[in-house]
């Protein structure tokens, strides 16, 4: 590889680190974010919260490093088209190709990241992340015992708990039980515990009343030194770990088992999700070759354009969109299957051709005189806003 080139793939992995870092860092603060109630409604550990904030990375990964290496060559190209490298480059008789094969070089080794990713760690990823929502569910404590609040363990089954006491022990516990029909059944209790073994989950009660109503309307009314109430059928449902083929290995996805009951009820979602990662990892590439056909050229300054970067995202957005509309038909109706193959196929043929025949894409003059015309309106709207603004405040001044 020759010095140009190494200098142009150090500045574009600089560039393409920098973007995936920041980009990551706002994603999964939005992730962590929409996740928040695992700690405040189930009374998870800090720990077990950041596990699962962390799990949710390999997940938007492969979504972001297309971005990240088309941002990162736009804005290199870009750059050495504003310092004149780009001229001088061609001025020195050297080819397109010095350009393209540095960044072609990236792109490919973020194309296998991207796949190593997707199939290799997300589903392992994704399993660990259900089993801690569904232990999560599944702990008694963070399930039914919220201070101050009902909670809803089953059907017609409600918990309310007054407070937590310094000893672990719960006071107040409230409880009603609607379950058989024409019965109601109203427990209250001063004190009480969670016991928990291998075999069963308990809510031992102490010191409490039982207020039972009858079909025929008759109220009877018990009192009880200690009543255990057996939760454990609840627990358990609520930990079972249910997998959808997001979920699954690439190697399962070839061959489901027959006995999955997802599955069985949609097996084209398991042959959607199959194509999806099978081309997603492509991604990469085709929006280097977008970066490259709109960027990879020297430019004069005044000749009227929008800026390259702002075209290339334009037009990843929408190839990316089209991608993500083709996979989430071809759930639901086999014929979209192939057009997931055929989206950035299409798109790097389109990057291609203009490449070899030495074109710029590059969105309609008339957008880019419109994108000019609205900036310059604005900062005269903006000028005259500030002068009216500081007119006043002179005028103010003045009276004062």
């Amino acid at each position: 590889m020759k010095v140009v080139e190494r200098y142009i793939l150090r500045r574009t992995f600089t560039m393409f680190l920098g973007a995936l870092l920041w980009t990551l860092a706002i994603s999964w603060t939005t992730q962590v974010l929409a996740r928040i109630n695992l700690v405040t409604d189930s009374g998870q550990s800090a720990l077990t919260f950041f596990e699962l904030a962390t799990l949710i990375l390999p997940s938007v990964i492969p979504i972001i490093v297309p971005f990240a290496l088309i941002i990162a060559v736009a804005q290199t190209l870009s750059t050495m088209n504003t310092d004149s490298e780009l001229v001088v480059v061609s001025a020195a008789g050297g080819s397109r190709w010095i350009l393209m094969r540095p960044i072609l070089v990236l792109a490919v080794l973020a194309s296998v990241f991207s796949f190593a990713v997707d199939n290799g760690i997300d589903p392992y990823a994704r399993e660990r992340g259900r089993q801690l929502v569904a232990a999560a569910r599944a702990d008694l404590l963070s399930l039914v015992i919220q201070e101050g609040t009902f909670r809803k363990v089953d059907d017609g089954l409600y918990v309310q708990v007054a407070e937590r006491l310094p000893d672990g022990r719960l006071g107040g516990i409230f409880v009603a039980d609607s379950r058989q029909e024409g019965i109601d059944l109203v427990y209250y209790a001063k004190s009480g515990a969670v016991v928990q073994d291998s075999e069963k989950s308990m809510l031992i009660m102490s010191d409490g009343v039982v207020h039972r109503k009858s079909p025929e309307g008759e109220l009877s009314v018990i009192r009880f030194t200690s009543y255990a109430f057996d939760l454990s059928a609840f627990s358990a449902a609520a930990g079972t770990i249910t997998m959808f083929p997001k979920d699954r290995t690439l190697s399962y996805l070839v061959n489901p088992d027959p006995n999955d009951k997802i599955y069985q009820n949609n097996p084209q979602s398991f042959r959607a999700e199959l194509h999806r990662r099978l081309t997603e990892w492509l991604y990469p590439l085709v929006f280097a070759l977008i970066a490259l056909a709109v960027a990879g050229d020297a430019r004069s300054h005044r000749e009227s354009r929008i800026n390259p970067l702002v075209t290339s995202i334009t037009i990843a957005l929408f190839v990316r969109w089209l991608g993500f509309f083709v996979t989430n038909q071809a759930q639901s109706n086999p014929l979209f299957s192939p057009l997931a193959y055929a989206v950035p196929l299409a798109a790097s043929i389109i990057a291609l051709g203009f490449i070899r025949s030495n074109r710029t894409m590059e969105l309609p003059v008339s957008w880019a005189e419109g994108l000019s015309d609205w900036t310059r309106k604005s900062g005269d709207r903006m000028t005259m806003t500030w002068l009216r603004l500081t007119g006043r405040a002179g005028a103010s001044g003045g009276r004062a």
